[in-house]
């Protein structure tokens, strides 16, 4: 499927070939994610990755409206080498990739961030691809969820994070509630859902939801963790969902609600890598807040982790 012709006028967003694996210097070219070519008709396109500028759901710190434009500012320095660490390929010779843009709707209307991004989301399912979304606050992952679940029935859940996100509460809007709603609205079956990082209270009885919190991460290791997860999602349909702030603050520090005591980068790259023959159908990565970062690190981790999903889906392929 590489190979596959952008139009030429599109290439100062990255290459012209959808299939190009040659290294750019990261400081040419307007900003796509991993320099791909940017386009919204995805003919032969397994990836298309969305943004979602989007923080009127927050509790603590604003400031992810701006995460999309930084991950695709970090991604540049990911992007560079032909064969990705450590899986020995390109993910890009063997699945189709572009950037789809970000979401557009009038700031401060939550409602209509709502409806675009379900409209963006139903558009690119239609087209026969598949979403890597960056966020954004994480309650974006709801209307991503509901457009999915459309097309693949109630979903499993990978949820990393230092929070659950099942708050009970009659905001429409809040980043600490949409996986509740999403489990009400039989979106997210819970009993074949894994929550990894957490360090929050919990109700595990009430919430369905296996539970584990950062603390049996960093006791049990990291191929533990790998088998309890692909236990409970067995061979359903997944969508993986990360919070940057299921990482320490030490190493992500750009976030709006960070909470210490979680997992490290090195960590939660090698879940990522042991995570083969899941049934992915969708990611996003949210929370990241640059106005809170240092050098970049917090973007440059959901940039690495972005890259480390597609190279999960390029291996699927192989």
């Amino acid at each position: 499927m590489t190979g596959t012709k952008i139009n030429s006028s599109d290439s100062i967003f990255g290459h012209s070939n959808i299939g190009d694996t040659t290294a750019e210097a990261p400081f040419f070219g307007a900003s796509t994610f991993l320099r791909r070519p940017y386009s919204r008709k995805l003919e032969n396109i397994d990836i298309a990755v969305l943004g979602v500028p989007f923080d009127l759901a927050v509790c603590n710190r604003p400031g992810t409206r701006f995460g999309p434009r930084a991950i695709r500012q970090a991604s540049r320095d990911v992007s560079s080498w032909d064969k990705q660490y450590p899986w020995g390929f390109n993910p890009f010779n063997h699945i189709n990739v572009v950037d789809y843009g970000d979401v557009i709707y009038r700031y401060g209307n939550a409602g209509e961030m709502v409806e675009q991004t379900q409209a963006c989301v139903a558009d690119i399912l239609n087209q026969g691809s598949q979403t890597l979304c960056l966020g954004g606050d994480h309650f974006v992952s709801l209307p991503i969820l509901r457009e999915i679940a459309k097309k693949h029935g109630p979903l499993s859940l990978v949820h990393f994070d230092a929070h659950t996100d099942t708050e009970r509460n009659n905001n429409p809007y809040d980043h600490g509630c949409m996986f509740y709603r999403a489990v009400e609205e039989g979106i997210v079956d819970p009993t074949r859902s894994v929550q990894i990082g957490i360090r929050t209270h919990y109700d595990s009885e009430k919430d369905k939801f296996t539970v584990l919190d950062s603390s049996t991460v960093h006791r049990i290791g990291i191929e533990s963790t790998v088998a309890q997860i692909k236990q409970v999602v067995a061979d359903h349909k997944t969508y993986l969902t990360f919070d940057i702030d299921a990482l320490d603050p030490a190493f992500a520090p750009g976030t709006g609600t960070p909470v210490p005591g979680g997992l490290t980068s090195n960590q939660v790259l090698e879940i990522f890598r042991k995570m083969k023959g899941i049934n992915f159908i969708g990611m996003d990565i949210v929370e990241v807040a640059p106005d809170y970062d240092h050098s970049e690190i917090t973007a440059l981790i959901a940039a690495q982790l972005g890259l480390e999903y597609l190279c999960l889906l390029a291996f699927s392929k192989m």
